[in-house]
């Protein structure tokens, strides 16, 4: 599987599938694979995805981490925010690497741990999936815990909350509940797009400010 693994490559927007994937086998992957490289993990019970992200991905999902970071900082809110961090419980025979997360309520908790094991410490508060070619596992998300899962695809920002270990779609976030984001992020992504990073990230904060 290693040498497999090594041979593979997976052109941008492209995913690989394998099933049958042990467990010891998928953490021989992950170290095999290493920490800095383009690509994401999946597993879900012995099938493993390996998913290299598109630019345009890349983008929406740095602008969008960059909203929650201004929401967070003119909340005057801590939060810990940990990127594509492999996120796994062998127990659930299940791992994610999300395309950002952020810890918020449960940042205290994590503040200056280097490796989390989700088998004692809180999964991320907020989990963040930009859907450009490939799908999100939503299902992955729910067993582990995560409590509020962002999905963006074809221009539109999904909210799902965990609620009795299945998400349903709200219209607002348990983390910002006086902000309408489904509409907002949108409108302040394709500005940034349009007119720059600097002055669509400006308007966003400025927008913030005007509510808090």
């Amino acid at each position: 599987m290693l040498l497999e693994i090594k041979r593979i490559i997976v052109p941008p927007g492209q995913t690989v599938l394998f099933d049958n994937v042990s467990w010891s086998e998928f953490e021989a992957i992950l170290e095999d694979l290493g920490e800095k490289r383009s690509s994401r993990i999946a597993y879900d019970c012995g099938n493993l995805a390996i998913m290299t992200p598109l630019p345009e991905h890349e983008i929406n999902k740095i602008y969008i981490s960059n909203f929650v970071e201004v929401l967070l900082e003119e909340l005057d809110i801590e939060f810990c925010p940990l990127g594509s961090t492999t996120f796994k419980n062998q127990s659930m025979a299940k791992g994610i690497e999300p395309d950002n997360c952020f810890y918020i309520q449960h940042e205290s908790a994590v503040r200056g741990k280097n490796r989390l094991d989700l088998t004692i410490d809180p999964p991320p508060d907020l989990a963040i999936e930009v859907d450009v070619t490939n799908r999100t596992y939503p299902e992955i998300y729910s067993a582990l815990g995560v409590p509020e899962l962002w999905r963006f695809e074809a221009g539109k920002l999904q909210i799902l909350v965990l609620d009795s270990g299945k998400y349903r779609e709200s219209q607002i976030s348990p983390n910002f509940p006086d902000f309408d984001l489904i509409k907002s992020i949108p409108q302040f992504l394709q500005q940034c797009k349009t007119e720059g990073r600097n002055k669509g990230i400006k308007a966003f904060r400025s927008w913030v400010l005007n509510l808090v």
